[in-house]
């Protein structure tokens, strides 16, 4: 089994669907159907997860998965990511500003003077474009949103991510932020694909 770090994030199942074992999953690939295309997925315990079926529905997918044919054991799934070894990828999947969500998450988050604002804790989409949820060391998570405004610079070897504060609203966390230049279009949670989108 791959090591975690080399895992990619691919579906997040929801909840059940009906009564015959269907689930709701959240797609992290470009194309929410090709989730099927990558052979089985696995979870972080290295248990194998083989998808019979995947159809569109609002904001997810409706997925069938072998063994799993009844309501109880759908939900017993509920809020598990299935995932796939990072070298199953195609080479040269990654365009110029894009990332894999995955590798996004964790790094440390400073400004250009070095101060520190915590670590990427998760992305979020909510209809109107990327935002990266940053958890400092003490209080609450932030928002922030994943332009390259905001975010001038990625470093993921080095584990950094640099923001600009008074782009991000870091400076003033009550203050609205204005729409931005480019947002960064992050390449899916797993394989998904995050880049800075350009206004």
């Amino acid at each position: 089994m791959a090591q975690a770090d080399d895992l990619i994030v691919m579906a997040e199942i929801g909840a059940p669907h009906g009564v015959r074992g269907e689930l709701r999953a959240k797609a992290y690939t470009d194309d929410p159907m090709a989730v099927t295309e990558y052979g089985p997925l696995v979870d972080r315990n290295g248990r194998s997860y083989t998808v019979l079926s995947v159809r569109p529905a609002k904001n997810v997918v409706i997925m069938r998965i072998e063994g799993i044919d009844s309501r109880e054991a759908a939900e017993a799934l509920k809020g598990l990511a299935l995932h796939i070894p990072r070298s199953r990828l195609p080479d040269g999947s990654l365009e110029e500003e894009e990332f894999f969500q995955s590798d996004l998450i964790g790094l440390s988050v400073r400004d250009a003077g070095g101060t520190a604002y915590g670590t990427v804790a998760a992305m979020h989409n909510f209809g109107a474009g990327d935002i990266l949820e940053i958890k400092p060391q003490e209080g609450p998570a932030v928002m922030i949103p994943f332009s390259e405004a905001a975010v001038p610079a990625i470093d993921v070897d080095s584990g950094l991510l640099t923001v600009d504060p008074a782009a991000a609203g870091l400076d003033d966390p009550g203050e609205k932020k204005g729409p931005g230049s480019r947002r960064r279009r992050p390449a899916g949670k797993g394989a998904g694909k995050a880049e800075r989108e350009k206004r």
